[in-house]
């Protein structure tokens, strides 16, 4: 049985990295895995989508309305607004920064309040966390992705030691360490 993992932000915010961990980690347990390529305005703050799947045989990267598993998001903007594409059961892991849009930075629009309650209304299962401290507490705010593929750790049934190891295997040598430490506090590990 496939599984979907939708990981989506706002350019720049090392969604490609946790794209590629995510990726290498299950390839090294066995899985077929497909990830796509990042959708959307990755180098100007804009929305970005990666695609994860994973399982027996996997034939395409494409994740359709309704069918993630996960919605891994950066920001609750990002988690709103793909919302429609979790699946019955799934399950929403954000980050609770919020980030302005281009439309609220010029003042068109402003920033929706209780997004976090309006999905949860939606009864949809939602594991919101404050990142961004974290990621600080880490040692870098760019640490933000590595906190919640700790948190998305929870929910598999892959050893916190192999999420470790892809993560030695996946980022420059002079941030593992920092990285290391950003996954076990969104874990709870540390």
């Amino acid at each position: 049985m496939t599984k979907n993992i939708m990981i989506v932000g706002v350019g720049g915010q090392g969604s490609l990295l946790a794209s590629k961990l995510l990726g290498h980690l299950l390839l090294s347990e066995g899985y077929d895995v497909k990830v796509s390529e990042v959708h959307g305005m990755s180098q100007r703050g804009g929305s970005v989508v990666t695609y994860v799947r994973f399982g027996e045989k996997v034939y395409s990267p494409i994740i359709d309305k309704g069918e993630a598993d996960f919605i891994v998001s950066f920001e609750k903007l990002e988690a709103a607004r793909y919302v429609e594409y979790l699946k019955e059961n799934g399950r929403i892991v954000v980050n609770t920064q919020e980030i302005d849009p281009m439309p609220v930075i010029t003042g068109a629009a402003s920033y929706p309040e209780n997004l976090i309650e309006k999905i949860q209304a939606l009864s949809i299962q939602v594991d919101a966390m404050d990142c961004l401290t974290l990621a600080k507490e880490a040692g870098s705010q760019k640490a933000v992705n590595l906190v919640l593929m700790g948190r998305l750790s929870r929910y598999f049934d892959i050893s916190p030691e192999k999420w470790q190891k892809a993560i030695e295997e996946c980022v420059p040598e002079k941030f593992v360490e920092m990285n290391q430490k950003a996954f076990l506090l969104g874990r709870g590990d540390a």
